[in-house]
């Protein structure tokens, strides 16, 4: 699909897992993080857009051209949230014919062919401006939350709202998007949102769109093994 386009969001620093280059290399079973991604997403589009930070830019850039990969970098200069990490994508050549976006964290290793395929194929289908996978978990560090009919309402962080984690429906780091109303949203949402009190994140475009009438669905088709983000190494520890 021609206006299908994959973003890659790899710019976090990865200050927990003490690595002296992007987390998105870190090699998982052999291969790094972005190359498992790549792996995956290359079907749906063989020329990325990977938001990586300015120190990563070069081992980006070289793990690449040795993987065979055309992509379009774009620096995320400083650190302001994944909200603002995602709208780097309109600095992307691919944005220009771009209706639907797959967007992907950089530090997912176990993303799989069969969940990616169901996501986008849901997504199509119903029309939605915005699809993600998800799994019900013991301890859900972003929680789903569900109105009239089963309409997804919100997706929050735990660690925002100050809640513990507990029995819940989570994401797993990869959204299928209507491109116009999704960028829209998180442009409104960066306008409002006061950096002095952390950062923009992406999540909170959930509740915007629900809250604009816009539909979203969550897929509950996701794997024990998808849950599993490089955010210190001691996560690879967890063989779900």
């Amino acid at each position: 699909m021609a206006d299908l386009r994959v973003l890659i969001a790899a710019a976090g620093a990865g200050t927990r897992t003490r690595l002296p280059y992007p987390k998105t290399l870190h090699p998982v079973d052999g291969r790094p993080i972005l190359g498992r991604i790549l792996d995956v997403t290359g079907l749906a589009d063989p020329h990325p857009t990977i938001v990586v930070s300015p120190a990563g830019r070069v081992a980006v850039a070289h793990f690449l051209t040795e993987n065979g990969t055309a992509a379009h970098l774009v620096e995320q200069a400083m650190p302001t949230g994944m909200g603002d990490a995602v709208l780097m994508f309109e600095q992307s050549p691919a944005a220009c014919d771009a209706e639907t976006v797959v967007l992907v964290w950089g530090d997912i290793p176990y993303l799989s062919d069969e969940t990616l395929t169901a996501t986008l194929a849901h997504h199509l289908r119903t029309g939605a401006a915005l699809t993600f996978p998800s799994r019900h978990v013991e301890r859900a560090y972003t929680v789903v939350s569900r109105g009239e009919g089963g309409a997804v309402i919100a997706l929050d962080e735990t660690r925002v709202t100050g809640t513990e984690p507990g029995p819940g429906e989570r994401d797993i780091g990869l959204f299928v998007f209507q491109t116009a109303p999704v960028l829209g949203a998180l442009r409104r949402s960066a306008a409002e949102h006061d950096r002095a009190q952390g950062e923009h994140g992406f999540l909170q475009v959930v509740g915007r769109l629900a809250a604009e009438g816009l539909r979203v669905e969550a897929l509950p088709v996701a794997t024990a093994r998808e849950l599993i983000s490089l955010n210190a190494l001691s996560d690879l520890e967890i063989n779900a």
